[in-house]
């Protein structure tokens, strides 16, 4: 996908579930996210008013996200899936939708339709990238630095992460190849539309893991988001990776002596799978669940608490104020004009079809 389509949607497209018509439907949900802002701020946008509408309704949250896709397979297996709903980047949507392992779904026949009366599909666009895949938001993965660390001369460039002389100190990055092998690429002197073909063969990868070998004495290793802030705010990082959103929280929020670099920031969708062959009164809730909480206004509400840009087209208008703060999100989005001059679009098809041989040899790598 092209930068200035996602640039275009990313305030934009999401999904909708049509309200079940099952009369029986399951009182209780296991929904499956990643934790931290981000799980909280769909908390407040989509469960909390739901449970209002149906108070009996019990929800589980799993915070095993970042797992997805190893977790369904060996679910799967043993025949006993027990999440309901499931939060996940679109490359692992691709990939359990493509295994079988996450439903198909007729999106203008399961989500609602926009205000005006647009399909989902349209609404949507192209961030449905999966027949298996509702889309809910667009963001990012860049960096926060902590501003009383790096001197008269903050970091500007992605690239400064591997000037350890420049900014002496531990950086974390997230413990997993994507993004930190594109990165090491671009930095490597790769053109940012060769980076895929270069990764593409077995002297690329190596290319791109010896330029990390520059750095991997000062890195610390996370796999949940909100590691980052929390080690910026205790000084134990001078810079790390993180989800846009979760560096928003930090400083927004927490007024914590951190600021962002934008440069070479990783646009990324995430969104919903529905696991395959559930029982039918837990797909009835999961379905009638999904149309709510991926509906125009829902998704604009979610803008209220994080600062991410909904998946729809339909609810980019509505998104307004912060809900506590009482700031204007839209320049806090990735998709601002001033945060996006430099940014790198993750190929989530790529990394469908290339995620378990790189995983391999990245862990390989970090073994050594």
């Amino acid at each position: 996908m092209k930068l200035t389509k996602l640039t275009a949607l990313a305030a934009t497209t999401a999904l909708c579930a049509p309200m079940a018509i099952a009369a029986d439907m399951a009182n209780e949900m296991t929904i499956v996210s990643w934790g931290g802002a981000y799980q909280e701020s769909q908390l407040k946008a989509y469960v909390v008013p739901y449970q209002e509408m149906h108070p009996d309704l019990k929800v589980i949250w799993d915070e095993s996200s970042a797992e997805a896709t190893a977790k369904m397979r060996a679910m799967t297996e043993a025949g006993n899936v027990t999440w309901d709903l499931v939060d996940v980047v679109a490359s692992d949507a691709m990939r359990m939708c493509d295994e079988g392992l996450a439903a198909e779904l007729d999106h203008d026949e399961v989500l609602a339709a926009a205000p005006d009366g647009t399909p989902a599909s349209e609404d949507f666009g192209e961030l449905i990238v999966s027949d298996c895949f509702v889309p809910q938001i667009v963001y990012s993965t860049t960096f926060g630095y902590r501003m009383d660390k790096v001197g008269d001369t903050p970091p500007s460039s992605i690239c400064d992460i591997f000037d350890t002389a420049k900014y002496p100190g531990k950086r974390a990055l997230q413990k997993r190849p994507i993004d930190n092998v594109e990165w090491a690429l671009y930095c490597d002197g790769v053109a940012k539309d060769e980076i895929y073909d270069v990764l593409s063969t077995d002297e690329g990868v190596e290319r791109a893991l010896t330029k990390l070998d520059s750095i991997k004495d000062q890195v610390v290793w996370w796999t949940a988001g909100a590691e980052t802030p929390q080690l910026l705010a205790d000084g134990e990082v001078v810079m790390g990776s993180t989800f846009n959103g979760r560096l928003f929280s930090a400083i927004a929020e927490q007024n914590q002596p951190i600021d962002m670099l934008w440069d070479m920031q990783s646009f990324d969708l995430d969104g919903w799978i529905v696991p395959a062959d559930l029982p039918e009164d837990r797909k009835a809730r999961v379905m009638d669940f999904l149309k709510f909480a991926t509906d125009t206004q829902r998704l604009a509400d979610q803008a209220k608490f994080i600062s991410y840009g909904p998946a729809r087209a339909s609810s980019a208008p509505l998104v307004g104020k912060h809900a506590i703060l009482g700031i204007d999100m839209a320049p806090h989005m990735p998709t601002d004009p001033a945060n996006a001059g430099n940014v790198h679009v993750y190929d989530y098809e790529w990394w469908a079809d290339n995620r378990d041989d790189l995983d391999a040899k990245f862990q390989a790598w970090l073994a050594k």
